[in-house]
């Protein structure tokens, strides 16, 4: 289980960073215009993503009151797809440094008022699933920008580029 993990960890770094690549040549109008699909516009799909990864995280730390970075952002886009890329990061060094022990230890946390319990392993397949289907509506949104480049983000892409 851990092998995988790692393997889903190292991929969900690199397949942001082939559309974060992609997504900073856009200018600012770009990033911010609305584009219909389940957040208005790339920046804040973008913003999505790395305020949910900041959520996964403080409940893994068991945080009390989080304190979401993503949400009091104030700076360029670049500088946000950094933040992001740093967030990815931080899962990979974790679940390279996590003990058996750890990946299937259930821990809870509040949803919606109500106590959620679940084991580690399954966040992390949520939350690497999760990314992976914000980063194929950028592909879309990309493409509805006129982007003609767009580098595949497929797991098999990854495999074949190790």
């Amino acid at each position: 289980m851990k092998e995988l993990l790692q393997q889903y960890a190292a991929y969900h770094l690199w397949a942001t960073k082939q559309l974060a690549d992609v997504m900073n040549k856009l200018s600012e109008e770009e990033v911010n215009r609305e584009i219909n699909s389940s957040f208005p516009s790339v920046y804040k799909t973008v913003q999505h993503l790395w305020k949910a990864e900041e959520i996964w995280w403080q409940r893994l730390k068991l945080v009390e009151h989080m304190d979401l970075q993503s949400e009091k952002f104030t700076g360029t886009f670049t500088e946000m797809t950094a933040q992001l890329a740093k967030q990815n990061k931080q899962w990979a060094d974790w679940v390279n440094a996590a003990t058996d022990n750890q990946l299937t230890h259930v821990f809870a946390y509040i949803r919606n008022k109500e106590q959620v319990k679940m084991p580690v392993f399954q966040m992390l397949q949520h939350l690497f699933n999760h990314a992976t289907y914000h980063r194929g509506q950028l592909v879309t949104m990309l493409r509805q920008l006129g982007v003609d480049k767009i580098p595949s983000t497929d797991f098999a892409a990854y495999c074949r580029k190790k």
